[in-house]
């Protein structure tokens, strides 16, 4: 007589009223233990709930969307034993898979990672070898750049998918060349323009830096996905400037402060008044950081790098202006390790030693704004009876729509402006 298990809510600590994201099985199916048979969403966590005997599902209890606790029912298993499930084995390969031939003597191939896995498991779970076997770390991942991990074919043990796996899905995705290819992010773009350059003129082909290499299919991910808007603004920093030179002329060691560690400062300072600025996308939540960690882009021969300044709110300007020539120089170097540039909450790109008037910065995903800058210029300023040479910095604010609304974002200018304008203000 076949025994029945209830399959209920194993220990989430404490949560309750934690929604059911993903059901990874169907009444029929036939399960291993440690398959993985449906996946619930915390506030902090994804947590997938494995099988802990063999057997067939029997009855679902539960939907996608549906709420539960600690202790509630979610299917009901019909166990089987190692005789009942042996049998279906070789019955059907999986979708999109060739059938696994059981000989001993067979080489695999290098792609056919899951084989083994496939050719000893029950029918049922052969049928769904399309269903995503990863991580929850590795799902919210790909839920973060909108992807569907079922489409993604994994190169982990057994078949899971890595984290790697997600980030090659999406960069060939950015680059199909096919218009019957979709990207996975909801665009099936047109195939790239083929042309023979040549036959217009001499060319030279340079291959892309380590670089730009790198950071492109960001770029690409982050202009195609963040529903950007930019906000545009200017702030009167002539007598900040003036306290900046007498600073430098003050300065015993030689070292010189640049407008940048002010901006920094400020910038922490609107953040603060400001914490949604200071926050990332996650899901249907957003998660407000309370450090102030401030990436400021750096030029390099290579291409821009991101290097971070952590704990600017625990700084001083001099600090903060040390801190960002020892990143530059490490940048310029190429000597930046991975955590030089990790952990930032909010990014400045100045283009103040190059020229412009104003632009618009991509958004460094997961932060929600980036700050521009430009070149300082003297404009006439009108003072209420004549008009006065004053030293404007003009500076733009990109931001996104899903998390910022236009109000929030010139807000948050007019402070950075204030601040600017006035340095006295940055100690209210």
């Amino acid at each position: 007589m076949s025994k029945m298990i209830e399959v209920r809510v194993p220990d989430i600590g404490g949560f309750n009223e934690v929604p059911v994201i993903e059901i990874s099985v169907c009444v029929g199916d036939v399960v291993a233990i440690d398959d993985t048979l449906l996946m619930l969403e915390s506030d902090k966590a994804t947590l997938d709930v494995p099988s802990e005997v063999a057997g067939r599902v029997a009855e679902l209890m539960v939907a996608e969307g549906d709420k539960v606790s600690e202790g509630s029912i979610l299917m009901v298993i019909e166990a089987l034993d190692q005789a009942d499930a042996a049998p279906e084995t070789p019955s059907v390969p999986a979708p999109n898979m060739p059938a696994v031939q059981a000989s001993p003597a067979s080489e695999p191939s290098p792609n056919a990672v899951a084989a083994p896995a496939v050719a000893h498991a029950p029918a049922a779970v052969v049928r769904d070898r399309a269903l995503p076997h990863a991580s929850p770390s590795v799902r919210k991942f790909a839920r973060e750049l909108g992807v569907d991990v079922s489409r993604i074919a994994g190169t982990g043990p057994k078949g899971r998918i890595t984290k790697e796996d997600v980030q090659e899905f999406v960069k060939q995705a950015i680059t199909a060349q096919a218009t019957s290819v979709g990207t996975g992010i909801g665009l099936d773009l047109l195939p790239w323009p083929k042309v023979d350059y040549a036959k217009f003129g001499e060319i030279v082909r340079q291959p892309l830096s380590r670089i730009v290499k790198i950071s492109g299919p960001s770029l690409a991910r982050n202009a195609t996905i963040i529903p950007h808007v930019t906000n545009f603004d200017a702030a009167d920093v002539t007598d900040l400037e003036a306290f900046r030179k007498q600073i430098n002329t003050e300065s015993k060691d030689g070292a010189k402060l640049s407008i940048l560690p002010f901006v920094v400062k400020a910038a922490v300072s609107a953040l603060r008044a400001f914490p949604t600025v200071n926050s990332s996308l996650d899901g249907d939540h957003i998660v407000l950081k309370k450090y102030y960690n401030i990436g400021v882009a750096a030029d390099t021969p290579e291409g821009l790098v991101v290097p971070v300044v952590k704990d600017a709110e625990h700084k001083s300007i001099t600090d903060i202006a040390e801190e960002m020539g020892a990143l530059a120089a490490a940048a310029r170097a190429g000597k930046l390790k991975a955590s030089d540039m990790q952990g930032a909450t909010f990014t400045i790109s100045s283009l103040g030693g190059v020229g412009g008037t104003n632009f618009t910065p991509i958004i460094n995903a997961p932060e929600v704004a980036i700050l521009g800058m430009t070149r300082s210029s003297i404009q006439p300023v009108w003072d209420g009876q004549a008009f006065q040479p004053r030293l404007v910095q003009p500076f733009s604010l990109s931001w996104d729509h899903r998390v910022i609304d236009g109000v929030l974002a010139a807000k948050f200018l007019v402070h950075l402006k204030n601040i600017l304008s006035d340095y006295r203000r940055i100690s209210l």
